[in-house]
């Protein structure tokens, strides 16, 4: 395969660090520690592919799909984490090959608006946002960054809007993320495509199964992520090839080996580094609905980020609005809202009086919904990554990507190793 028809089929992928072992595709028997998305999309792929080699799923919970769960309470759904997919073909081309295009839609139209609180004042984000930055100072960081290793914070010279980025994102504040991780086809991270980036962009955009998306559009599924996993679970299960363990830790790679027989060039590793030391924080869900006339005041659009310490929710998404499928039970609207620890104690009732305050009192429903646990990716992230040389295959998010697009994306990357 060309470099350009690399290009055309993972796009900006291709400048992250692939961390895939040399002897990999030589193994006849692998196993893929972690049954998590990125676990599942790389044993669906290659054991699609290789039906002659033999695949073990090592999973150390009962629960298959990592941090993808789908919260349900009667007509109410709500995404605990990840809730829909921006454009990236590898993406599209997953739901095409699990047959789940009818679940698959854009988002709605009139649900692209997003905001930023700031001074107590919600401000639309928009090209206007530059002026907000300064597109001179803007110029000069980015050109900067492209030395490598700093935080976005040193890109975007307004830390308002770098933190309600990065919040939006990972959970933590600029000066903490690596700008070349968040964007590295603005720091020019890694290697270049081989055209234009207008003519690839063309190029990529002719390969969509599906739909075609908008510019700035994204995708979601109906009933929400755990329709993904639940579908990859499922054709997984069918393959004669693939068995799944779950319920049982994996201490390091070399445990893993010796416990299954295998040299460590046939592990695909999943889960974090036990080499690396890695921090983390942690962010609370809640759902919180109305009935339509409560939040009437409340514009349609996608969201709206916080970047001020003085509230404890960083973001609010408007899951009803922005979804094709059903949230909510009709004649209500359903928010998500993103807690993170650091902002509060503990308390739902300061959660609560803060939502009131910002969209309406009295909900009809307020509930939380789950917990996560984010790495954190320091500035210098990506470069230590790319250092890696790579005992087994590593992938997820963990390493080099935290979108659901690189997943997936890098699953197909390992798969056409075989």
């Amino acid at each position: 395969m060309s470099d350009l028809d690399k290009w055309i089929l993972h796009g900006d992928e291709m400048r992250r660090p692939f961390l895939a072992n040399s002897k990999l595709a030589e193994s006849s028997k692998l196993v893929i520690v972690g049954g998590g998305l990125s676990g599942l999309s790389c044993a669906f792929r290659i054991a699609k592919k290789r039906p002659d080699i033999e695949i073990i799923i090592h999973e150390q919970s009962s629960h298959l799909g990592g941090v993808i769960t789908t919260w349900k309470q009667d007509d109410w759904i709500c995404d605990t984490a990840v809730n829909a997919s921006r454009p990236h073909p590898a993406f599209w081309r997953l739901i095409n090959d699990l047959g789940l295009q009818s679940k698959f839609k854009p988002s709605k139209s009139d649900a692209k608006s997003r905001w930023i609180l700031l001074d107590g004042k919600q401000h639309r984000l928009s090209w206007r946002t530059l002026f907000k930055i300064g597109p001179l100072k803007l110029r000069k960081s980015i050109k900067r960054s492209r030395n490598g290793g700093i935080s976005v914070a040193d890109v975007i010279p307004n830390k308002q809007i770098a933190d309600a980025m990065c919040l939006g994102i990972v959970n933590d504040t600029s000066e903490n993320v690596d700008a070349d991780f968040l964007f590295p086809s603005v720091t020019k991270f890694g290697s270049n495509p081989p055209i234009k980036k207008s003519k690839l962009n063309k190029l990529i955009s002719e390969t969509y199964p599906i739909f075609s998306p908008k510019k700035g559009s994204i995708a979601s599924l109906g009933g929400g992520m755990q329709s993904l996993i639940d579908a990859l679970s499922d054709q997984i299960s069918n393959l004669d090839n693939v068995t799944i363990i779950q319920g049982d830790s994996a201490k390091s790679p070399e445990s893993v080996a010796d416990k299954y027989e295998i040299p460590l060039e046939s592990i695909i590793w999943t889960a974090p580094n036990p080499e690396v030391t890695q921090d983390y924080s942690k962010i609370s869900i809640f759902a919180i609905g109305y009935k339509n006339q409560q939040v009437s005041q409340v514009k349609t659009g996608y969201g709206t980020l916080i970047p001020s310490m003085d509230y404890p929710i960083s973001g609010i998404l408007h899951e009803s609005d922005v979804h094709d499928s059903a949230r909510s039970p009709d004649g209500h609207r359903l928010f998500r809202l993103m807690v993170p620890d650091v902002r509060w104690d503990g308390d739902l009732k300061s959660v609560q009086e803060c939502a009131e305050n910002l969209l309406a009192p009295n909900p009809v429903l307020f509930e939380k919904i789950g917990d996560r646990t984010i790495p954190r990716y320091k500035p210098g992230h990506m470069e230590k990554v790319a250092k890696i040389n790579p005992k087994c295959t590593y992938v997820g998010w963990h390493y080099s990507g935290v979108a659901i697009t690189h997943v997936v994306d890098q699953a197909e990357r390992i798969a056409e190793l075989f």
